[in-house]
């Protein structure tokens, strides 16, 4: 074999290893983009909810006076999602925020007279509109982010990704009424 030929194979060799990792590169911007993106589209809708809680707490404030403190924690959880600067800090504060609208929702059941109030109806029907186009992008922020997650954790990914300082990512959990059963109870 000539030296010439020789050359030639390890540049051949080379520029296919030079473009396998190009695409490892790739994919994994790629992935991080679509949970970039996925993040973004729900945060806009979890901005118009947080614009609507505090009318919220003002609606049912005269009703539970003696529940202020679940108001106020609505309300300090609300603000932890607005300061945090990170997507995992808000994806943190909205879980949290999350199980104490759950909290919530039982708070209610205790004032039937509260579901009367027309500001009250109104509000909740807004928060109500949110919750369900916030469930559809919340399916495909934790799809996503599972995307995202397996790419970064793949062989030969893995060492790219840690290379790049690529962290898993943080799923946007569902409150725990959502994910209970639903009892039918039929009347006669």
């Amino acid at each position: 074999m000539s030296a010439t030929v020789l050359l030639l194979i390890i540049a051949v060799i080379l520029v296919m290893a030079g473009g396998y990792l190009v695409s490892i590169y790739n994919s994994l911007v790629q992935v991080r983009n679509n949970v970039d993106k996925a993040w973004k589209n729900i945060d806009v809708l979890l901005e118009q909810r947080h614009d609507e809680l505090p009318k919220l707490v003002d609606s049912c404030s005269a009703y539970m006076q003696h529940e202020r403190e679940t108001l106020q924690e609505l309300v300090r959880l609300r603000n932890g999602y607005r300061t945090a600067r990170s997507q995992e800090e808000k994806v943190a504060a909205e879980n949290l925020l999350n199980r104490q609208m759950q909290g919530l929702a039982a708070v209610w059941e205790q004032y039937p007279d509260l579901k009367s109030v027309q500001s009250f109806l109104q509000v909740q029907g807004r928060i109500s509109g949110l919750e369900s186009s916030i469930a559809d992008r919340r399916e495909f922020f934790n799809d996503s982010v599972n995307i995202y997650n397996i790419q970064i954790e793949r062989f030969p990914h893995v060492i790219f990704a840690r290379l790049l300082g690529y962290l898993r990512k943080e799923y946007l959990e569902v409150a725990g009424e959502k994910k209970a059963d639903v009892k039918l109870q039929f009347r006669r």
